[in-house]
């Protein structure tokens, strides 16, 4: 396994990060634990979840199962200290979770005493923002992103007052470390201007998506976060599995995410699959696994700290993790960057 270090802190993170958001739905308690256990056999130390997992799909039935799957193990394993755990609080616009409303400081200290009784731990490694009160340009809102909505001087505020209740939990043992996801270069620099500010909790990583597909964060939210040591940890890297190959020529395997959510978040449309075929064409004519080459791809990217990667079986697990012994030549990294130049942002 490789390993990076988490943000600006001295611990270390593998490469590849457990994503957990298919347990209690596409994936049953057992199967969830037997991936816990062969990810961390393979050297994977940290698992990402969210209070509002399972999301394939979301039901209010199932919401926070995820969590208690993992609480489950945490209980029957006794390997609390074997592994890290990253959570996040939901915000504005979740109506399965206390009437969808925007994050306070309130909402969170609610949310992280869920979170620690799901879990069944008293703290959590990383507690993340699911996404910014003000929103979000993730998700395939970048084409009509309109910022100039948002009111400056209340997002400041905002920010100060959840690094306050983020440091309050900090002294009380509940939270290690902080990160936000789905946020933007702006917004991640005001959350580190004010916690330098006023000696508050830093932003230790990002959680965005990022993929062969989805390359947003390739400019200015690199360079800001090799800077000031942000962590990226990246969603979706195989894009949902859409860069598997297997939903090509309008293939919908049974029990797949698209069976599921047949838009896949906004991926789907006419553009995307030649923007695939170039990749699963550079894939096989090397000799590569797809999905493996599109990690190995993502591991290379600067600032990057962790890939979060799914799988509703041992079997992907298995090819998943794979992706560690994966170097890729110097002629397959020119054919990606010219498939991508070729095909940039398909969705």
């Amino acid at each position: 396994m490789i390993y990076n270090k988490l943000g600006s802190t001295d611990i270390d993170v593998s490469v590849i990060c457990l994503g957990s958001m298919t347990w209690g739905s596409q994936n049953t308690i057992e199967e969830g634990h037997s991936q816990i256990d062969m990810a961390l056999e393979r050297g994977v130390n940290i698992i990402d979840t969210a209070e509002i997992y399972p999301t394939t799909p979301m039901s209010v039935e199932t919401q926070g199962d995820t969590e208690r799957v993992i609480g489950e193990w945490v209980a029957k394993s006794g390997r609390r200290d074997d592994v890290m755990i990253a959570t996040k609080v939901a915000g504005n616009g979740f109506r399965n979770l206390r009437g969808g409303g925007p994050i306070t400081p309130e909402i969170i200290s609610i949310a992280v005493e869920s979170s620690l009784t799901s879990l069944q731990t008293d703290y959590i490694d990383l507690y993340q923002l699911h996404w910014p009160n003000r929103g979000s340009y993730m998700f395939r809102q970048n084409w009509q992103y309109d910022p100039t909505q948002q009111n400056k001087q209340e997002t400041l505020d905002h920010m100060a007052e959840v690094l306050d209740a983020m440091d309050s939990l900090q002294k009380q043992g509940k939270v290690r470390h902080f990160g936000l996801s789905n946020e933007s270069a702006w917004g991640t620099a005001q959350w580190l201007r004010i916690s330098e500010d006023r000696d508050l909790p830093r932003v230790m990583s990002l959680q965005n998506e990022y993929s062969l597909l989805c390359r947003l964060y390739d400019t200015d939210l690199a360079e800001l976060c090799h800077n000031e040591q942000v962590g990226l940890f990246a969603f979706s890297p195989i894009a949902c599995g859409m860069l598997s190959g297997k939903y090509q020529n309008g293939m919908i395997p049974d029990g797949s995410r698209r069976s599921i959510g047949p838009e896949m978040g906004g991926r789907i449309n006419p553009r995307v699959w030649p923007a695939i075929d170039a990749y699963l064409d550079i894939a096989k004519r090397h000799g590569l696994d797809p999905n493996q080459m599109a990690l190995a791809w993502a591991q290379t990217r600067p600032a990057m700290m962790s890939l979060i990667i799914g799988a509703t079986s041992l079997v992907q697990l298995d090819c998943l993790l794979g992706s560690i012994d994966v170097t890729l030549s110097d002629t397959v990294m020119e054919e990606i960057d010219a498939a991508h130049r070729a095909h940039p942002m398909p969705f």
